[in-house]
């Protein structure tokens, strides 16, 4: 029997991309397969998410399926990517220039949230997408320090704010607006209005992912942020510790109630590295963050470690991401960012924004 399209398909089945937990069939992430006269196969896939550091493997898996065909004497692979927009809370507008936005959040302090916010956005800029952060925490801004840019931002009109941009990747945050040493004395309703105005007052540009840096804590200000700002889903970041995970389980739970998707959990200082002997240990507990994804059902989305090289680049304004492009660190961050953005592309589209305005003018 010649060789055929059905048989081509049927061995893509067999091929499962990690990130999404499904074969490339029933993803759909096939667009066209050409078996040419002399068993050349062409095949084009087309990837929901940004997935760069993916390629190689999946261009292997792909090959390695279908050459075991009899009569193929190659096989082609063009690998696209397209990132929709998906659907927000009831009642609550998408940003303009933004097709997505990623909640991350602790429930608590002091689990290196805001580093992880930061170099997930650097980690999926490095996958190929154009991303943004908006750090939401207006007590204790820490993204400009982080990502090493100052200065107020520029107003072209007067009335809008433009981003600050620093490696690729559009920023803004209460920081650029007050000074460092500033203490943020206000109370919760004016923090709401600051943070809606801060977000929507942006001139975001043409971006496919806004990780938005919320404030630790699952209070009455959580809370209403993430019933006004549209959120596509959530990431929650906890440590392996038990009173971390306490309060990780309550930005779970504030989540379901505004119903927010949760992605899944990212596990913070799994382990200790020692900067000396490399020696590894467990020394917050051990498996806490896939015990949380498993009591509720959601991805165990990677684990990071307790290592001083992400502290210090982070103090440095230069976060590993960026500062140890190619290192086993920032290997973890995008292996995460990756599984963020595909659990994320599995999620309804949004299609509200594509319906025309429907105007009854009484004549």
């Amino acid at each position: 029997m010649d060789l055929n399209n059905d048989q081509v398909r049927s061995a893509l089945a067999g091929v499962v991309d990690p990130h999404l937990g499904k074969d490339l069939i029933s993803t759909g992430a096939i667009d066209d397969v050409v078996v040419e006269a002399n068993g050349r196969v062409v095949i084009k896939v087309t990837l929901g998410y940004p997935g760069s550091g993916y390629h190689a493997q999946l261009s292997d898996d792909v090959k390695n399926a279908v050459s075991k065909l009899d009569g193929v004497s190659s096989v082609a692979l063009n690998i696209n990517t397209k990132i929709a927009s998906r659907s927000v809370q009831a009642g609550v507008n998408l940003l303009d220039g933004v097709k997505n936005t990623i909640a991350v959040a602790s429930g608590k302090g002091g689990v290196g949230k805001s580093t992880v916010s930061a170099n997930l956005a650097l980690a999926l800029a490095a996958e190929g997408a154009r991303v943004g952060v908006l750090d939401a925490d207006i007590y204790g801004p820490s993204q400009p320090r982080m990502l090493g840019v100052s200065g107020k931002p520029d107003t072209k009109d007067g009335k809008s704010l433009e981003p600050k941009e620093s490696y690729g990747i559009q920023i803004m945050s209460i920081g650029f607006l007050i000074d460092d040493e500033t203490p943020m004395i206000w109370r919760g309703p004016m923090v709401t209005q600051a943070l809606e105005q801060l977000l929507k007052d942006t001139r975001w540009r043409d971006l496919d992912y806004l990780i938005i840096d919320l404030p630790p804590g699952t209070g009455d200000i959580q809370l209403t942020l993430s019933q006004r700002i549209p959120v596509s889903a959530a990431v929650i970041v906890t440590t392996p510790q038990d009173i971390a995970l306490l309060d990780a389980r309550k930005a779970y739970k504030m989540f379901e109630k505004v119903k927010v998707p949760v992605l899944g959990v990212v596990e913070n200082m799994s382990t200790h590295i020692c900067s000396e002997c490399g020696h590894e240990e467990h020394i917050f507990g051990e498996g806490g963050g896939q015990r949380m994804a498993s009591d509720y059902d959601i991805s165990f989305l990677g684990s990071l470690p307790l290592a001083m090289r992400i502290r210090e680049d982070a103090d440095n304004g230069k976060p590993t991401v960026v500062a140890e492009p190619d290192g086993a660190i920032t290997h973890s961050y995008r292996e995460i960012a990756r599984n963020i953005a595909a659990k994320l592309s599995l999620q309804q589209k949004e299609y509200a924004s594509k319906f025309p305005n429907i105007v009854i003018e009484n004549n």
